[in-house]
């Protein structure tokens, strides 16, 4: 089975059977989601996801490593998870 998510960067077999198992098949329901509604998705669905997940997802729709995504970035998307999720600490 030739699988488009496979074929972005940052995401193996376990992360894109995640995303299909919450609906997400192509990269282009990949960009409609976003990288923390994916995130959410993938968790609520129960699977272990690590916040590594999210930088991955995030560096996908970016086309970069999620290594590589300067620590501002990863703040910002953690910011919008917890907006997300209710959990304003601020």
């Amino acid at each position: 089975m030739n699988d488009e998510l496979q074929h972005l960067k940052n995401l193996g077999k376990t992360s894109a059977q995640w995303l299909h198992a919450v609906g997400i098949h192509s990269a282009n329901d990949l960009r409609r989601y976003g990288a923390v509604g994916a995130y959410r998705a993938v968790r609520a669905r129960g699977f272990r996801a690590s916040k590594v997940l999210l930088y991955a997802i995030e560096g996908a729709l970016l086309n970069v490593h999620w290594s590589e995504l300067p620590p501002a970035h990863k703040a910002e998307l953690n910011g919008q998870l917890d907006e997300a999720q209710g959990n304003n600490k601020s």
